[in-house]
């Protein structure tokens, strides 16, 4: 239930047509090819027409009072659905609810250049075709931008760099010492490149250490508003392929980030850290310098990691340790307050 101000308005679509693009399987619906949904809801505010999912144990009772017409389901959880819903059953109901999301309201295309005749583009710059660059750009020179880009306005793309195909850039985004694959989404107010803290400690005054590396982002990197990736200071900054990256990460000089990492809003990662291949950093995680992050480890909200983290683990708290182990100081330390308070 889209603001028509800001979204267009979706092409109804089959339900039959939306179960074989993401997967799942009809049921409680014997005329799916005729069944038609024209938009999509969150349970609590669907309509007849809408389509809806639900994954998520806690929201039960809002499920059992929903007027969804139809509604993305766990198969374990299809014996609890209200009568008259229609139900489209995937093992992974929000993944299959994504696609259907992206159906309904696919990103804005375009078939045509347009160069704003504010925006300033270096002579030597190599521009792809269908490409959009709004009011106020600043492309230097030696940049190369692949086809079906969109740069928004107010950005700057700094001398060299490189973007790839089908990649948008969001507005007032500062861009330098990097190289970006293709389909990355970098969201506004993103700083990518600027100068590494790196300097040597003298009581007679800081040096600053030359950063003279760059940034390398690899294809379909997810990069949220607001966050800055530093420049390597001799060996590169790298994101790999697929990542998710949230609003206001700061992400320090060399650090190196696997492929399709996510990293949640507000973490701090400092210098020459590695993050291995699909792990997952909660919010406002802190994360010292030079360590290793294990393939797949996950780190809950807020903790702060000062050594290395094993591939697999699950750690939290400050300083971060397996969560078995946090939750056991936890219940002890309770037991002592409370063993305090009846003395």
């Amino acid at each position: 239930m889209s603001d028509p101000r800001f979204f267009k308005s979706p092409k109804p679509q089959s339900l039959a047509a939306l179960a074989q693009l993401s997967g799942a399987e009809v049921k409680n619906c014997p005329n799916a090819a005729s069944f038609f949904v024209d938009d999509v809801a969150p349970l609590q505010m669907a309509q007849s027409n809408h389509l809806s999912f639900f994954d998520n144990k806690k929201y039960l009772d809002t499920f059992l009072q929903s007027q969804a017409g139809a509604c993305f389901i766990a198969p374990d959880q299809v014996d609890k659905a209200p009568a008259g819903m229609a139900l489209l059953v995937s093992k992974n109901p929000y993944k299959s609810y994504a696609l259907a999301a992206q159906q309904l309201y696919p990103e804005p295309s375009w078939s045509k250049a347009y160069w704003s005749e504010n925006a300033f583009i270096h002579p030597t710059a190599k521009i792809g075709s269908n490409c959009i660059i709004d009011h106020n750009v600043y492309i230097g020179k030696n940049v190369e931008i692949g086809n079906h880009c969109w740069i928004k306005p107010n950005s700057v793309v700094g001398h060299g760099v490189t973007i790839g195909s089908n990649t948008l850039i969001g507005s007032n985004c500062s861009l330098s010492f990097t190289q970006i694959g293709s389909g990355c989404r970098i969201l506004a107010g993103v700083r990518i490149g600027q100068e590494g803290f790196g300097f040597a400690i003298d009581p007679t005054g800081h040096i600053p250490v030359p950063q003279l590396g760059r940034v390398l982002i690899g294809d379909r990197v997810w990069i949220g508003a607001n966050t800055t990736i530093d420049r390597g200071s001799g060996p590169d900054t790298m994101i790999g392929d697929g990542c998710m990256i949230d609003n206001l990460v700061q992400i320090g000089h060399n650090v190196k980030i696997g492929k399709f990492a996510v990293i949640v809003a507000q973490v701090g990662i400092s210098g020459s850290t590695e993050i291995d291949d699909y792990a997952v950093l909660a919010g406002q995680v802190g994360v010292a310098g030079h360590l290793k992050i294990g393939r797949g480890a996950r780190i809950a909200a807020q903790s702060g990691v000062l050594r290395d983290v094993d591939p697999g683990t699950e750690v939290m708290g400050y300083p971060a340790m397996p969560i078995k182990d946090f939750l056991r100081q936890v219940a002890t330390l309770g037991k002592l307050i409370k063993k305090t308070k009846e003395k």
